[in-house]
This record gives structure tokens, C-alpha cells and sequence, in this order.
């Protein structure tokens, strides 16, 4: 059964109108852009079981050390203190681009003395130098009239920006805490193989010494010994490229949880006690609300739209109004006097005539990189939808992987049983014993690495279905109150 789409239908409906509105008419292109590719009404490939939420799908494995370094990653990776610096940026760039549509007030404070030469005011002596005082305190307000809209674009295209590194950071957060639960898996899988090699080395050795008691009656020979060494050998130096590996991959972990390899122990344990979740994938439409690559990407498009019109609206005449007003006086004594007031006011238009086609290059510029941000963005749908379907088919092939493989594992171990009778009876040949105790040895191992590739396969799922991430939890960026609504747009250039 797929999931129920979570959420307003309103929204959802909204949000594919969107999507194929792009298909007809592309932002500052004089040519329609080609239709998004249109999303199925249904995920092909549908895992069995009810619907869950995704909302804190760490907790669905039942390993409280998973979810101990999931917290830690969300508070000390790397990577996402980086995204939110870069977060950061952003919204400081939005607040630099607001500041164009204040007023800007400056105040000066000038004293200075100077003196002048007496030889260059007279040709004939005595020369009489003079000195002289000035003092003088000032305010200067100017003010740059965006009849136009450059500067409420501008503003626009950075506040957008700011929310686009918002679904980057929550992007970024995803992906690592899937790693983190896969390198997890990994290592689990590396301690449960490890332990298997244990059990198999006793055995192999059980084996040994049973040959080696046949041996000593006539009913073995030489050869025989030698091929279940070797079985026994090939076991044991097994276990070191596990340990490595497991040792590797708690180092590797310890890293995304932002710690030193020695400043923290992670004990692992056993895939065996893992609960195995079943997240519903739920509709297409409802995938673009859940994926925060895909958020930021449709940020980015609007975005570098807003910044086309901020290129168009460079075109058009600059009216900027500047004022002074302060007192100047030759003597301190004097300064705050009525008389000393001076005041100027002046209106100032500038307008673009000819530049060596700068601004048609910009407008061009800014034009090309929005018909890129829309390709990326309908690229980022169909990946999306792309991760979701490849996603769903390893949950369910690994699922069925891991049931045959059982199936396998129980087969060989009743082979193996039966070996082992017959050897001590004498009725069975070496070679069928080593044949089935490699055989069961194998099917142990493959078991142990499929469970692990479907846990993995169900992190996959939860990533390609945005770990739980909604539009709704990412924090918006509030517009300023106080910058008046956009006025009508002029005539294009």
C-alpha cells in the first residue's frame, strides 16, 4: 500500500501545477524551455507493509548507539557547521542588499588649521602670514529612488538565496547522517562476520582433529590433512582484513560525528539485534516537499530570477537625492550659533547610454545562468525520483536476497550436519566434508553481508524520501515590513 500523502492536497496540487507550468513558459527565456518530465501517479515498485513516517527514522532501527551518534553528527559534523556558516553568509548578504532601500545618514565632524603664506598675497614685503581656524558639524542623508525595482531585486534575489543555503544546509545534514548509519551497518556487519570467522575456526578445527584421529589409523591420509588445514587457515586470515576493516570504519564515523578516533569508544554490536523498518514511500507530488536538494535547487531558479530583473532594471535612469545639513564657523565659540547653519539639498539622475554593451552582456549573463538553474532543477525532480524508485527496489530484492539466502544457510548446515556424522562413522570421504563445510562457511558469510546491504538499502530509502525533512521545518526568511511592496514593473528595455 503506498503511503497517504502527508500535507494540504491544496499543496501538493500547487506545487505540480508548478512543476509543469515550467514546461511552457521558462523564466527570462524568449523560447519555452522543454516540459519537465511528468511524474507517475504512482511509484512503480511498492514494498509490502503499512506506511510510517519518516520523521525520526534513525529510532526505527532500535539501536540507541545509533541514534547517540546521529545526535552528535546533527550538533558537531563538520560538513553541516560549514553549510550553516555559509547559511550564515547568506542572510548577512540579504541584509547588505536590503540596506539600498533605506535612506543613508552619515554624520561628519571636521576642525582644521591652517596657515597661509603672507609672500603669496602681497609682492612687496612686509610679508604678513595669517592663520586660520574652520570648524564645522554636519549630517548627510542620501536616498536612491528604486522607481524600477533594481534594488527590491536585488534584495529579493538574496533573501531567496539565503533560504536556497538554509535547503542546502538541511541537504547536507541528510546525506551525512545516512552515512553515518551506513558506515554504522557496516561495521556491525564486519563484527558479525568477525565473530562467524570465530565460530568457523573452532569447527575447521574440530574437523582437524577428527582427520587427524582417522589419520592415525590408516582411514586418512596426508592429503587430507593438508586440505582441511588450509581450510582452517584460509578462516583464520580472514579475521584480520575484518578487524582493519572495522577499526576503519569507527575511525571513518568518528570523523562525521566531528570527535578524534581516541576521544570516544563505539562498541557496535550485532545486525542480528536490529529492528528492519518499512518507510512508505508515498506519492510523487509529495516527494517534492520531502527533499531539500530539491527545495533548494527550485530556490536557486527563483533566486537568479529575481536577479534578471535586477539586470533588466539596470537599464533605466538612477535617481539618487542627497542633503547636508550642519553648522560651519571659523571659531569654536561660534559654531552652534543660528548663523552658522548651512544646508544643501540636490537630486541627482543618472542614466546608462553607452557602455560597450556591459549591461546587455549582464542581462544575457543573468539570463543563461537561470535557463541553467532550470535545468538543474528539473534535473534534481527526476533524480529525486530516480533515488526513490532504485531505493525501493534494493529494499525489496534484498529482502527477498536475504530469505533465499537463509534458505541457503539452513540447507549447508544440514549438509554440514550429516558430514560430520558420516566422518565420524567413516562412511563419507574428506573431500565431500570439505566440499559441504566451505559451502556452509560461504552461506554464513553472504547471509551476514545481506543483511547488512538491506539495512543499508533502507537508509537508502529514508534519503531518497529526505529523512524525514519537510518545507515546513526549514525556518523561512520573514520579508522586512518596512520596504513598501513592489511597484509595477517598467517597459523592457
Amino acid at each position: 500500500m503506498v503511503a497517504s500523502f502527508m500535507g494540504s492536497p491544496f499543496r501538493a496540487g500547487a506545487v505540480c501545477a508548478l512543476v509543469l507550468a515550467l514546461s511552457g513558459c521558462g523564466p527570462g527565456r524568449d523560447e519555452p524551455p522543454a516540459a519537465v518530465p511528468a511524474t507517475p501517479a504512482r511509484f512503480v515498485a511498492d514494498p509490502s507493509g503499512p506506511a510510517r513516517s519518516v520523521g525520526e527514522w534513525p529510532r526505527q532501527f532500535g539501536s540507541a548507539e545509533l541514534v547517540s551518534l546521529i545526535r552528535q553528527a546533527e550538533a558537531q559534523n563538520f560538513d553541516i557547521a560549514a553549510a550553516l556558516a555559509r547559511m550564515s553568509q547568506a542572510e548577512a548578504q540579504a541584509r547588505v542588499a536590503g540596506s539600498a532601500l533605506y535612506p543613508q545618514l552619515g554624520g561628519d565632524e571636521n576642525a582644521s588649521r591652517s596657515l597661509s603664506s603672507g609672500a603669496a598675497r602681497s609682492k612687496d614685503p612686509p610679508f604678513r602670514s595669517s592663520i586660520g581656524n574652520s570648524f564645522g558639524l554636519g549630517l548627510t542623508a542620501s536616498y536612491t529612488l528604486d522607481l524600477f525595482g533594481k534594488n527590491r531585486a536585488l534584495l529579493g534575489a538574496a533573501e531567496i538565496n539565503a533560504l536556497a543555503a538554509r535547503y542546502n544546509r538541511d541537504a547536507v545534514s541528510v546525506a551525512t547522517l545516512a552515512s553515518v548509519a551506513n558506515l554504522y551497518f557496516l561495521m556491525l556487519g564486519d563484527q558479525d562476520r568477525i565473530r562467524l570467522a570465530g565460530e568457523n575456526i573452532r569447527a575447521a578445527s574440530r574437523v582437524l582433529d577428527a582427520i587427524k584421529a582417522r589419520l592415525s589409523v590408516g582411514t586418512a591420509t596426508e592429503l587430507d590433512t593438508a586440505q582441511q588445514e588450509s581450510v582452517l587457515a584460509n578462516q583464520r586470515a580472514s579475521v584480520p582484513p575484518l578487524e582493519q576493516s572495522v577499526a576503519q570504519t569507527r575511525n571513518a564515523i568518528a570523523v562525521l560525528v566531528g570527535r578524534t578516533p581516541e576521544s570516544g569508544r563505539i562498541r557496535g554490536g550485532s545486525l542480528k539485534g536490529l529492528k528492519l523498518p518499512a518507510p512508505g514511500p508515498g506519492l510523487p507530488a509529495q516527494l517534492l516537499l520531502r527533499r531539500p536538494d530539491i527545495a533548494a535547487a527550485e530556490a536557486s531558479l527563483a533566486s537568479q530570477n529575481a536577479s534578471v530583473k535586477a539586470a533588466r532594471a539596470a537599464f533605466f535612469p538612477t535617481i539618487a537625492l542627497t542633503g547636508n545639513l550642519g553648522v560651519e564657523s571659523l571659531t569654536l565659540a561660534h559654531l552652534l550659533r543660528p548663523e552658522a547653519i548651512a544646508a544643501s539639498l540636490a537630486q541627482g539622475l543618472t542614466q546608462p547610454i553607452f557602455n560597450g554593451h556591459n549591461l546587455e552582456g549582464q542581462l544575457e549573463l543573468a539570463k543563461g545562468r537561470e535557463v541553467e538553474l532550470l535545468e538543474i532543477y528539473r534535473k534534481a525532480i527526476v533524480t529525486a525520483l530516480s533515488d526513490v524508485e532504485s531505493a525501493l527496489v534494493a529494499v525489496r530484492q534484498t529482502a527477498n536476497h536475504e530469505k533465499l539466502q537463509q534458505v541457503a544457510v539452513a540447507a549447508a548446515s544440514r549438509a554440514y550436519q550429516i558430514t560430520q556424522e558420516r566422518l565420524r562413522e567413516g562412511t563419507i570421504d574428506v573431500v565431500t566434508l570439505l566440499n559441504t563445510q566451505l559451502t556452509l562457511f560461504q552461506a554464513q558469510d553472504q547471509l551476514i553481508q545481506t543483511r547488512q546491504q538491506r539495512l543499508q538499502a533502507i537508509v537508502s530509502l529514508y534519503q531518497a524520501l529526505g529523512g524525514g525533512w519537510t518545507r515546513e521545518d526549514a525556518i523561512t526568511i520573514v520579508p522586512d515590513p518596512s520596504i513598501p511592496a513592489d511597484p509595477p514593473s517598467g517597459p523592457a528595455p
